[in-house]
């Protein structure tokens, strides 16, 4: 019997052997851009990213960059490879390639675009799928990419203001502007109905002090004028409708 036990594991050695040796046998995966000079796949890779190829642009940028880290290539696939992870729906490595580019190359002359770029990217980030293909209020949604996206803009505007991205960039700090006072009114209303009037009361002047002119600030300040209501604050609450009547009508009933 143990003879038979100790035949058994030696055909089990044996076998696993030949399974070890045949797996070495197998031939290597073969990587086609072995040997390509960086030009050709800072090509290819930008071939593939104009047709929309982003995952193949973006495995040869990687190959450039680490075969070919210094020179114009390099830093020109840095970019391209941040462009080609916006495309592709990975804003948390866009974001990270462009850290790493203006960290690197801060007196680079495409300096302006890779702030523009992740303003871009902060613009669209936070949307889900269905955001996509369904109407939903951008206010709604949290807005600290919105407000990472301003701050992004602002620095093409305020840094580079003779940039070609520099009047979009004014555009879009104002739609971003606007959406985040939305969103403020959208956090004083809840607290409002929550009966957390402070809070709510804090969140409103902050709209009235610091987003003046955007469309949310009529609503801040009747939201305010009921909060400071609720609190017994009839001086501050007749303050605030007496604001509202003198710039956007007669009445500050909600």
């Amino acid at each position: 019997m143990k003879f038979s036990r100790y035949l058994a594991r030696l055909l089990l050695l044996t076998l696993l052997g030949v399974a070890i040796a045949g797996c070495s046998l197998l031939p290597e995966e073969i990587d086609e851009t072995k040997g390509w000079s960086a030009q050709k796949l800072y090509s290819k890779a930008r071939e593939n990213l104009m047709e929309g190829n982003y995952e193949r642009a973006i495995e040869l940028y990687e190959k450039l960059e680490a075969r070919y880290p210094f020179g114009r290539f390099a830093q020109q696939a840095l970019l391209e490879s941040a462009y080609a992870y916006y495309k592709y729906d990975e804003p948390e490595s866009a974001i990270a390639t462009l850290e790493r580019f203006i960290r690197t190359y801060p007196r680079h002359p495409h300096l302006d675009y890779a702030y523009y770029l992740k303003g871009l990217v902060n613009f669209t980030r936070g949307r889900s799928f269905i955001d996509k293909y369904l109407p939903v209020d951008p206010s709604q949604r949290d807005a600290g990419a919105a407000r990472q996206s301003f701050f992004d803009f602002r620095e093409v505007v305020e840094r580079f203001p003779n940039s070609r991205y520099a009047a979009d960039a004014r555009k879009r700090m104002l739609f971003l502007r606007n959406l985040i006072a939305k969103y403020e009114l959208h956090v004083a209303d809840y607290y409002m109905r929550r009966g957390a009037y402070v809070a709510a009361a804090n969140r409103a002047r902050n709209i009235v002090e610091r987003f003046q002119r955007t469309p949310a600030v009529p609503d801040a300040l009747k939201l305010l004028a009921e909060a400071y209501r609720r609190l017994g604050l009839d001086d501050l609450a007749a303050d605030a409708e007496r604001v509202w009547r003198h710039n956007y009508g007669t009445s500050a009933d909600r």
